[in-house]
């Protein structure tokens, strides 16, 4: 009688890798900020802190579910203004890449200008675009562009230029075209690079956005913020803050998550 010869079991992550994926990921950042926040609370109430000065995170709680509807409302043009900055950000630094990549002209007469403007400090230059663009939410839009703008350009020229040349001789060798090498070989091997300036910009973005709510607008979380801070009513500053983190957060892990997703598909 033969011996036969069994197939091999297909292999399955062991659940302990699972579960210390999950502790790191998640039970860990959890139970430091709960002891953060544990450490916070006992020390301003033993040293009996001024609420003004520093409320205690029950305080700062109920001062959240007391104004919900109100910091749901601010938060809407602040996330909305966050978001189509990173976009317009995001588009526009990943083509001036390609150019840049592409044009050795481009390269020598652009470049150096991004980085000059990049040097430059930021805050410094609101109010120009307040002056030049009205104290409506243009003016904060393009300041979020413009800070959120340089991250996704260094990001992906790096990507673009981090392509192994073996790669690039062989699709010489098949005769691809520039726009094939591209599609195939360069922006899939750029991907993570640019995700991670992506992750950047996303919280350049809501950067921007404050630093005009704080100069011009009449709603939103940078407002809520100003307009607390004049009436000294720190749990709804310390609450409005809260918010802002929560909106980050939500755009932040909505590029993680795309990330997620097209590096498994298309990274290599």
């Amino acid at each position: 009688m033969s011996d036969a010869v069994l197939p091999a079991a297909p292999s399955v992550a062991p659940p302990t890798s699972l579960a210390r994926h999950w502790v790191a990921q998640v039970v860990l950042p959890v139970l430091f900020a709960a002891a953060v926040l544990g450490i916070w609370e006992a020390l301003v109430r033993w040293y009996q802190v001024p609420e003004v000065i520093l409320p205690a995170p029950s305080v700062i709680w109920r001062r959240i579910l007391s104004a919900w509807p109100f910091l749901v409302q601010h938060s809407v043009p602040t996330a909305v203004e966050a978001a189509l900055g990173f976009v317009i950000a995001t588009v526009f630094g990943i083509l001036l890449s390609v150019l840049l990549v592409y044009s050795r002209w481009a390269y020598a007469a652009l470049y150096p200008n991004v980085v000059f403007f990049q040097l430059i400090p930021k805050i410094a230059l609101a109010p120009l675009f307040i002056v030049w663009l009205g104290i409506g939410p243009s003016s904060r839009l393009a300041f979020s562009v413009f800070i959120a703008f340089f991250p996704v350009v260094i990001a992906t020229l790096t990507g673009l230029n981090s392509t192994p040349p073996d790669m690039l001789r062989l699709c010489k060798a098949l005769t691809a075209r520039n726009w094939q090498v591209f599609l195939s070989v360069r922006f899939p091997y750029a991907l993570p690079h640019i995700f991670s300036g992506l992750k950047i910009a996303v919280t350049f973005a809501i950067i921007g956005v404050i630093v005009g709510e704080f100069i011009t607008a009449q709603a939103g979380l940078g407002y809520l913020v100003l307009f607390a801070s004049s009436q000294a009513e720190t749990p709804l500053i310390l609450a409005a803050i809260a918010m802002l983190c929560v909106v980050g957060l939500v755009l932040y892990g909505i590029v993680a998550g795309a990330e997620r997703i097209i590096l498994k598909r298309y990274g290599h």
